[in-house]
């Protein structure tokens, strides 16, 4: 169940940056759920990689280079789809941005068991 809602989150933040990133454009909404599948294998298989191998550049740059790995690996995923298009690495590198802040707002609410979990917090009386 988690796996469907962090599936779900993704897509809903490739739709966010769909929608106010110029230069991304996804056809359909079945395939933002299909891109959000591959951005997530992508970034489990192949983004593992990319860190390990650019280290030293993401230690000289304090971590921004994470960064441009993340839109690399959106590139990447438009790369291997055809109803997704990323036109310019510029946008890759927002889009990622939007995909990322979406991504960690909506996973902020999801506990690692993937069930919604919301803090209440009660003053006392």
């Amino acid at each position: 169940m988690g796996f469907v809602i962090r599936v779900l989150i993704t897509a809903a933040g490739l739709w966010v940056a769909s929608a106010i990133v110029p230069g991304i454009v996804i056809e359909k909404g079945t395939d933002m759920v299909l891109a959000a599948v591959v951005l997530g294998v992508v970034n489990a298989v192949v983004r593992p990689i990319a860190v390990v191998l650019t280290f030293p550049i993401t230690l000289l740059t304090l971590g921004l280079f994470l960064w441009v790995i993340n839109a690399a690996m959106l590139a990447l995923t438009a790369a291997l789809l055809d109803s997704f298009h990323i036109a310019g690495f510029g946008s890759a590198l927002v889009g990622s941005l939007v995909v990322g802040l979406t991504g960690w707002v909506g996973n902020s609410f999801v506990g690692p068991r993937g069930r919604y979990e919301v803090l209440v917090v009660r003053g006392q009386s």
